[in-house]
């Protein structure tokens, strides 16, 4: 358990990203092309995300929504800047191509909970911190059990599930469901900022 852990995973998932670029490069390349042109010559989307043990990274995807700002110059709601091609992206999951420069950098895994934002650090318990004691992955066992179709609290036991139960079997089975979904165009890609309330920690219980 803890040699696939530690070493290899790490290397199953390097060489996985490495060649997982190089087939896919042609789609790649055509997808920065388009984009690009729909996006004002910005193909690409930066957001700094939590990686293992809370480390800060910069977190790469295709860009899917315009910078399109209402009257005040405040961006219009996320639903109303989705292109066609971004929509077409995130239905096949293509936005996510390029996190596979974050697995070859070592920010990401394959497979663990999904990295979210720095902001979510301050309102995580003790038990949902632990969901960082992992490297994020691209999809993950929440991602698969509903993702944005359940509570944040859900996503989190999920996680920790994940982080007790890590194991080469285990991301085997998740991986088959991901291709499994996106076939289906499940709701395996809906973004974590698109169409779900921002995580503001989770409320204790009230005695009745």
């Amino acid at each position: 358990m803890k040699l696939y852990r530690n070493f290899i995973k790490r290397l199953l998932d390097f060489t996985a990203a490495l060649i997982g670029l190089i087939l896919i490069s042609p789609i790649f390349l055509i997808l920065i092309i388009i984009l690009s042109i729909s996006n004002n010559g910005k193909p690409f989307f930066y957001q700094r995300r939590t990686g293992k043990h809370g480390n800060i990274f910069t977190i790469i995807k295709l860009k899917t929504m315009t910078d399109k700002t209402d009257a005040k110059g405040e961006l219009l709601p996320a639903l109303e800047r989705v292109t066609k091609t971004g929509d077409i992206c995130r239905k096949y999951s293509l936005d996510e191509i390029p996190q596979l420069i974050n697995i070859l950098k070592g920010d990401m895994s394959l497979i663990g909970p999904r990295p979210l934002l720095p902001e979510y650090l301050q309102h995580y318990n003790k038990e949902q911190n632990r969901r960082h004691e992992v490297m994020p992955g691209i999809t993950g066992w929440a991602q698969i059990n509903g993702r944005n179709t359940i509570s944040w609290e859900e996503k989190f036991e999920y996680d920790v599930y994940y982080v007790d139960n890590q194991s080469f079997v285990f991301d085997l089975k998740i991986l088959w469901q991901t291709f499994y979904k996106v076939i289906k165009k499940s709701d395996i890609n809906s973004s974590e900022t698109l169409d779900m309330p921002m995580f503001t920690g989770t409320k204790p219980a009230q005695d009745n």
